[in-house]
């Protein structure tokens, strides 16, 4: 199995702003920390990787930015033309939380250029399945309004790229980041050859989208899928979520590739997220996707890196994914998984969260 790992160390220079975690500095916020969506996160997982040596058995490459027409297919030009601009003048700050400095443009195509080349290799046979390691994530990112650190959507970019190319045309987007993909969701809400699937922590972020009676627009009706966990959800729950609603909704789809919007805040330890997750979630999640993928679409399946802001857990979760993806036996035992096996909710919380998922298969059919 050949497992595409696509990476470039410009993206981990992407930064900017006067933040105090969420909080623009000011008024009685101090300065100090700077946003959650750091570098750290995605270098630590890369370090890991080397340090494991499951590095090397991953096919290592960068990939080119994505191009202006590659941008245009979701992304108005007066947007991509004030973000280009304000990056050519020293950086600035466009939508909500989303700064960027000097070349923030640049890196930002090349984050989503990473996505769709792990797209392209995949469908065009070059590799089994893929990864992107991209920086800044995408997946609050709608076509004319960055938010929640997101400038570009990447996976959107990559999907209509492919489109575009004629690679394929049905694509399913899993979303298991702590946050709703509300970017995600806005770009296809309207399109039935795109099935979007977000599992997220309710009322996390943002506040005013998720909810399960979100369904889709126009033809698009039926499309989109919903489901938004209770804060503390933890790891039976989030399989069971899997077997129940996701594995269902991508047999009835038929999808020709499935792509993952892969973040890491539903661990049991992130500071933006309320979730119980640990690495053998994420883990046991991958597998579910790759026994999908076989049964579906011969296999065809591309992680894209979003969110997960807890500097020492993120390289374990990732690391976790990425042994299943290359069907390794390069282990990192993870120094959490103790603590968060020691959290999980007892047997009358599981079947509350149980009720309420039985609750959403029975509204999504």
């Amino acid at each position: 199995m050949t497992t595409a790992f696509f990476h470039d160390e410009r993206c981990l220079w992407h930064g900017g702003g006067n933040y105090a975690f969420t909080l623009p500095v000011g008024g009685l916020v101090q300065p100090g920390g700077g946003l959650p969506e750091s570098p750290e996160t995605k270098r630590r997982l890369k370090n890991l990787l080397e340090v494991t040596g499951l590095w090397r058995e991953l096919a290592v490459q960068s990939a080119p930015e994505a191009s202006r027409e590659d941008l245009l297919r979701v992304h108005p030009a007066p947007y991509l033309d004030a973000f280009k601009a304000a990056s050519d003048s020293g950086g600035g700050e466009l939508g909500l939380r989303t700064p960027f400095g000097a070349g923030g443009y640049e890196i930002t195509a090349l984050s989503a250029g990473l996505a769709r080349a792990a797209v392209f290799a995949v469908l065009e046979g070059r590799a089994d399945n893929a990864y992107a390691l991209s920086r800044p994530p995408g997946h609050h990112a709608l076509p004319d309004f960055p938010n929640g650190f997101c400038l570009i959507n990447n996976i959107a970019v990559a999907i209509r790229a492919a489109q575009a190319a004629g690679l394929a045309r049905r694509i399913a987007v899993v979303d298991w980041d702590v946050h709703h993909g509300n970017g995600t969701e806005a770009v296809f809400y309207d399109d039935p050859e795109v099935l979007t699937i977000s599992l997220h922590q309710e009322h996390n972020y943002p506040l005013d989208t998720g909810a399960a009676e979100d369904r889709g627009t126009g033809r698009g009706h039926g499309f989109n899928i919903n489901i938004p966990l209770p804060p503390g959800t933890g790891h039976a729950n989030y399989i069971e979520a899997m077997e129940k609603l996701v594995l269902p909704a991508l047999h009835r789809f038929q999808p020709e590739l499935i792509i993952v919007a892969c973040g890491y805040d539903a661990s049991g330890v992130d500071p933006l997220g309320r979730m119980l997750a640990t690495s053998e979630t994420f883990a046991m999640m991958t597998r579910q996707m790759m026994m999908a993928a076989r049964q579906l679409c011969h296999g065809r399946l591309v992680m894209v890196h979003e969110g997960g802001y807890s500097e020492v857990h993120v390289p374990f979760c990732g690391h976790a994914v990425l042994q299943t993806l290359a069907a390794s036996p390069i282990y990192a035992a993870d120094p959490l998984a103790a603590t968060l096996k020691a959290r999980q909710p007892g047997i009358p919380w599981q079947e509350a969260v149980s009720a309420h998922i039985d609750g959403l298969a029975a509204y999504f059919l």
